[in-house]
């Protein structure tokens, strides 16, 4: 039997009052199919399990070496299966939606080009790995082949195995890309990559990988573990026990940054209605791992798992410019903040991500922040999830209703996706709002671009001119804050849908910023050129 402390037993009590199930001390009858064995060690597993929709199967279902297992628990380990196909075996509407190819955006489709999201990103990041290749996202099922195969990971080093024949096709990993060797690296690329992001792309290293990605002789990865090794050790995209759980098919969280990010402010973080949230976090094998339960789904919470700014790469601090490596958790960080708060909140944990190469003012690359833009949203007030838009209810081919597992632009399903909240309206007239809305975002994209590019240019000018560093230095801070407002929305998938106002105030600040900082450096030409002229 496990030791389990006073705090992880009441986490469990809780989560089974929660989930409505039989308690620890509940006569429950049990299949007599070797599952009690089980629970003599995995209680938090019976809360989970007996009484749920999954509670008829059998634990050798997800998992094998079994017998082996039972025998001698600590010398041999179980295999947990994990694979997509296991749940399709079920669930195959889910499973066929999931890996169909949405052929509408294309693939390789880089932000950083005249059509792109920002067209001016080589100059506006410089030199950052992503002005390599940073492109628009492709369905789940590409999540990891599009990782590893993108420019600015490794080399090059993994390549489609048939070419670009291959680009169509999804599936186990290594089956469609193959790798050329350590020595194999063409031109124009970087090798960026770590182990921290892998895990919001793929759902194999769960039981492998501990809470927060620390180092332990347990866990087989870890934030410092080689990256390349990482990546040949992964073989499928985000499995369906990221969002449920497969012993009771609760709806859950498993990545653990998000975890530590709603733990940290349980009553005021962007979820929590009321004052809370539906989430009760449970802690297995003594706090190696901790999962995240709802009695109700809220995709809101479990997209967040990925759609959401974090940092997951090494970097810098503002105080002191000491480096902070991978053995330092700020390298697995949720700030759950929009735009306007983030640059403040990286202030305060003390970490930027590069400095520009003209103006070295400290920035951050934002990743995909879908879920904080979300938040305090028209939609978001009206009791909106992601799921209502992303992945409507469709019928299959057997005529039954399911959720679109293939995570759908609404854009291309306004009947399924809005018309069921917006009855008196057409289909061309939610297409046409849509598409003003992110026309109206995209300008305030570029103007800003504009004036981001305008102060990097005019930095520069005055920097040859010999104005004073006092003035450089204020200009900088101009360009930390113009950027942090500007790049969130390169980062953000929406062109500025999911919340117009909040894309309006931060896009315009950026404006402004950069404007000053502008006007600053100007002001000091001005009065350098006069100093010339007296001499």
């Amino acid at each position: 039997m496990l030791k389990k402390n006073l705090a992880f037993a009441a986490a469990i009590a809780g989560a089974a009052a929660l989930l409505s199930l039989p308690s620890m001390t509940t006569a429950a009858k049990i299949a007599d199919d070797g599952r009690a064995q089980c629970y003599d060690c995995h209680d938090e597993v019976k809360a989970l399990k007996e009484g749920s929709k999954h509670s008829g199967l059998s634990c050798k279902t997800c998992h094998d070496k079994m017998d082996a297992h039972m025998q001698d628990p600590e010398k041999n380990k179980p295999v947990t299966i994990i694979d997509q196909a296991l749940c399709g075996k079920c669930h195959k509407n889910q499973m066929e939606s999931f890996y169909n190819v949405n052929h509408d955006g294309g693939a390789r489709k880089e932000k950083g080009v005249p059509t792109g999201r920002s067209p001016m990103q080589d100059k506006l990041l410089a030199p950052y790995g992503f002005t390599i290749e940073h492109n628009e996202p492709r369905g789940h099922a590409f999540m990891v082949i599009d990782q590893f195969v993108v420019d600015r990971f490794q080399g090059g080093r993994f390549q489609f195995k048939d070419g670009w024949k291959g680009i169509e096709k999804s599936g186990k990993t290594w089956d469609v890309l193959v790798d050329k060797g350590k020595d194999y690296k063409l031109k124009e690329t970087a090798m960026a990559g770590n182990p921290t992001c892998i895990q919001c792309k793929t759902s194999d290293h769960v039981l492998n990988w501990k809470f927060m990605g620390d180092k332990d002789p347990k866990a087989k990865w870890s934030r410092e573990s080689n990256i390349v090794d990482v990546a040949k050790d992964t073989h499928n995209p985000v499995g369906c026990i990221h969002c449920h759980d497969p012993h009771g098919t609760q709806p859950r969280v498993v990545r653990d940054g998000l975890l530590q990010a709603i733990e940290r402010d349980t009553q005021n973080n962007i979820f929590a209605k009321g004052g809370k949230t539906d989430l009760k976090v449970i802690s297995f094998r003594d706090g190696f791992r901790k999962i995240g339960v709802m009695e109700k789904s809220d995709s809101r919470i479990m997209c967040a798992q990925c759609h959401v700014e974090y940092n997951c790469g090494a970097g810098t601090q503002w105080s002191d410019g000491k480096k902070v490596g991978y053995d330092d958790r700020r390298t697995n960080h949720f700030p759950l903040k929009n735009a306007l708060q983030l640059l403040k909140h990286y202030k305060e944990l003390d970490f930027f991500d590069f400095k520009h190469a003209v103006t070295g003012a400290r920035l951050v690359k934002f990743q995909h922040p879908e879920a904080e833009t979300y938040a305090g949203s028209v939609h978001d007030k009206a009791g909106v999830q992601c799921h209502d838009c992303h992945m409507p209810k469709v019928k299959g081919k057997d005529g039954k209703m399911f959720s679109n597992h293939g995570v759908v632009k609404p854009k291309l399903g306004i009947k399924a996706s809005c018309l069921g909240c917006h009855p008196d309206s057409t289909v061309e007239q939610k297409q046409y709002e849509m598409e003003s809305i992110i026309n109206y975002t995209k300008g305030k994209m570029r103007k800003a671009e504009y004036w981001l590019g305008e102060l990097i240019d005019t930095y520069a000018a005055a920097q040859r001119a010999g104005v004073v560093d006092s003035v450089l230095a204020q200009a900088r801070e101009k360009h930390e804050e113009a950027h942090v407002l500007w790049e969130y929305w390169t980062a953000e998938n929406s062109d500025g849908f999911h919340n117009p106002e909040l894309a309006r105030e931060s896009l315009t600040g950026s404006i402004s910023a950069s404007k000053a900082g502008v006007k600053l450096l100007n002001d000091a030409l001005l009065v350098a050129k006069k100093d010339d002229a007296k001499k």
